[in-house]
């Protein structure tokens, strides 16, 4: 049984060092939803979903009264819309992605994941039209998110699908090209994308998972660094001691509150996500808690081992402070999201490329990245590709979320707005890779999937 008082240890990490709950997901499923008619069909989900999550909002806000610990976003992930409107007869999805955008206004929640398609090893007709629905889906919502995993461990890489996702992309971008492409930054590709990610914009509720369920995602890189700085210079035993030990109070916090949240609401408790997923604040930076363990800046040699003690050890702590932890645990590098991720952008210490190499290490992948507006999309497909290459051999998540920006180019700045943040235009690799992209088919799983 967890005590308030372990609550109240945790003050000044709330008060001090931007600890937060990142967010309450509820997890809905939409199984018994299907029916043929597109209306009846909408119906059935606007219905489900505002009856499910009539009272999360008001739950999340009321924990963050009781405990004094913020709670930023509450969230709903749904199953894949390609699988629960496979039956419907239609040949576009965009007035699903609507009904889900009116439903979660209704509640009032952040953000609704769900609008996804699983194609790791072949596309139904319901993935293909909500592929092709998704520009303008992403175009005309304004709180609903979109995922499409492409490969995994036990499947290989569908490049069908991942050269169909650099079009999308773009597509996305030149829809949403008034707001500096926002619509980007509400779609992930993924390899071994996950049932219970409470994270947006990757977060959908899995056929595995059970009818309701509640998730919840804490973050604390503020905490993180500040424990560090109490022991700057000492040894690596020292150092992963201290954030193993840091992570276990964090995810006590979110525990506590998982635990709330489900009793109050009568949904099950599903799992908490401890990831060190920063915000735009200055002391809320994954590239900060680099500094403090003696890099100039993120991307200096050893930031890749830096971040894999990181999020090794964040996990060894959040897996002694409950027994389900789950979703993305870890770290997270988002550029946009991260005040010293760009900071050492513009100081030219972090490029994509290295980017790329911390992403065999980190949580997810390549996330929050703006691009130029005029990079093609064969690039963007190599580029999915190579991410999902890494997840594939090294069994891990991997995902991209990459922003073409219509109409800016290398240096220049974006503005997102809120958690999103702002991001200087990185540079791409020139050089083409069409000619690869376009074979077609699939990439064969490695030879290490072979386990039963």
């Amino acid at each position: 049984m967890i005590s308030r008082g372990e609550v109240q240890e945790t003050n000044q990490m709330i008060s001090e060092m931007n600890l937060d709950v990142r967010t309450i997901t509820m997890g809905i499923s939409l199984m018994d939803c299907a029916h043929t008619d597109l209306r009846v069909f909408n119906q059935n989900v606007y219905d489900k979903i505002t009856r499910s999550a009539e009272k999360l909002v008001k739950t999340g806000e009321e924990l963050e009264r009781q405990f004094g610990v913020p709670i930023v976003n509450k969230r709903i992930s749904v199953t894949p819309i390609s699988i629960a409107a496979g039956a419907v007869h239609t040949d576009s999805y965009v007035p699903v992605a609507q009904i889900l955008d009116k439903a979660a206004k209704e509640v009032g929640v952040n953000f609704i994941g769900g609008f996804s398609a699983l194609v790791q090893k072949g596309c139904t007709k319901g993935d293909r039209i909500l592929i092709d629905s998704i520009p303008e889906a992403l175009a005309v919502t304004e709180r609903v998110c979109s995922s499409v995993n492409v490969g995994s461990s036990r499947s290989g890489i569908n490049m069908d699908a991942v050269k169909l996702m650099g079009d999308i992309i773009i597509q996305t971008a030149e829809r949403t090209k008034d707001r500096d492409s926002i619509g980007c930054a509400k779609l992930v590709v993924f390899c071994n994308a996950v049932e219970d990610n409470p994270f947006m914009a990757g977060a959908f509720h899995g056929v595995g998972e059970r009818e309701l369920v509640i998730n919840v995602g804490v973050s604390g890189p503020g905490v993180i660094k500040r424990a560090l700085e109490e022991v700057k210079g000492q040894d690596f035993e020292t150092l992963c001691e201290t954030i193993k030990r840091t992570a276990f109070k964090v995810t006590r916090v979110g525990q506590l509150v998982a635990q709330e949240a489900s009793k109050r609401l009568g949904v099950p408790f599903g799992i908490i996500d401890l990831s060190l997923a920063p915000t735009p604040l200055i002391g809320d930076s994954i590239a900060e808690i680099f500094q403090v363990m003696g890099l100039e800046e993120a991307g200096a040699p050893g930031t890749t081992a830096a971040l894999a003690i990181l999020n090794d050890n964040v996990k060894k702590g959040g897996v002694m402070a409950s027994s389900y932890v789950g979703g993305l645990s870890g770290a997270f590098i988002p550029v946009s999201e991260d005040h010293g991720m760009i900071q050492a952008v513009q100081r030219g210490a972090l490029t994509l490329e290295k980017l790329e190499a911390m992403t065999c290490v980190c949580s997810v992948g390549l996330d929050m990245i703006a691009i130029p507006g005029s990079t093609s999309k064969e690039t963007i497909s190599g580029i999915i590709a190579d991410e999902a290459a890494i997840g594939m051999v090294n069994n891990k998540t991997t995902a991209v979320r990459v922003i073409p920006v219509i109409g800016k180019e290398v240096g220049e700045m974006v503005e997102f707005g809120g958690l999103l943040g702002y991001a200087p235009v990185m540079a791409v690799n020139p050089f083409n890779c069409a000619g690869f992209v376009n074979r077609g088919g699939r990439i064969p799983a490695p030879i290490h999937s072979f386990k039963n």
